[in-house]
């Protein structure tokens, strides 16, 4: 156990420092500590490569991805869902040889008819309002998307147009500034600190002060004129700022056996 100071040595008190230091030299307790803005991506970042995005596209949950990387996800996951369904009819097809070789067995003694009977239990009732699932329901059979876990289609990604807060400035000089948009009807700067949302008709990048106070008077895209609705306005996910004032969740949690008395 951790000493304690000099001159509190008769103390009866075990401080919060103390314990979360014995907690972490002793291998025991669920340990929890919150992430620093160096643990965290940027607003404007791929949630898959972690870099700023070149060519955006946005979720309907709002996540941010780069086209390439998301598109290549979702090719390699239909690539791994095909073979996985291979493997299932392969294994499927001989159960079926399997059962047939049952059945011919059963067929030249009194088998078959234990087998029928057996097979008519049933071991918790029907519900006649409840169809039948196909046996190839189990499998995983859609696309999700690798940061909310729903399902996700090529169809659903939306292209994000964000406005530069300096046109002249390239690419490589963009990375290196942490200031790079703007919204893109008031031009505020835009950072992790700000809640943005993604305008679906037009693609552009908006505070949602600028929804709140101003889109959502009319309901029309102020950048094309385009009408909107409750769904055309994607709330941008963002990685938080290091400070609890974010509103973003950055605890991290790492479960470990507990010594109970």
């Amino acid at each position: 156990m951790t000493r304690h100071g000099k001159n509190c040595t008769a103390g009866a008190v075990y401080t919060y420092h103390e314990k979360k230091k014995d907690t972490a030299a002793s291998g025991y307790g669920t340990q929890n500590i919150r992430l620093s803005r160096d643990a965290v991506k940027d607003f404007d970042c791929c949630c898959l490569s972690l870099q700023p995005c070149h060519d955006p596209v946005v979720t309907p949950d709002g996540y941010l991805y780069e086209r390439e990387a998301i598109l290549e996800y979702i090719l390699h996951q239909k690539k791994e869902i095909a073979r996985q369904m291979k493997a299932y009819e392969k294994q499927r097809g001989a159960r079926r040889e399997e059962q047939k070789e049952l059945q011919r067995a059963a067929a030249k003694d009194q088998v078959r008819g234990f087998l029928e009977k057996e097979a008519a239990i049933v071991s918790r009732p029907l519900n006649p309002f409840t169809p039948k699932t196909s046996p190839g329901n189990g499998l995983g059979d859609t696309v999700t998307c690798p940061m909310s876990g729903k399902p996700l289609r090529m169809s659903d990604l939306t292209p994000v147009r964000f406005t530069l807060l300096d046109s002249s400035v390239d690419r490589v000089g963009l990375i290196t500034r942490s200031e790079r948009y703007v919204c893109a009807v008031t031009r505020d700067s835009l950072s992790n600190a700000t809640p943005c949302a993604v305008l679906r008709p037009s693609g552009a990048v908006v505070t949602l002060e600028c929804v709140e106070k101003l889109i959502r008077k009319d309901m029309v895209d102020p950048v094309n004129g385009e009408k909107l609705t409750d769904r055309d306005i994607i709330v941008l996910q963002r990685g938080g700022t290091g400070f609890a004032g974010s509103g973003v969740k950055l605890q991290a949690e790492k479960s470990r056996p507990v010594m109970q008395a």
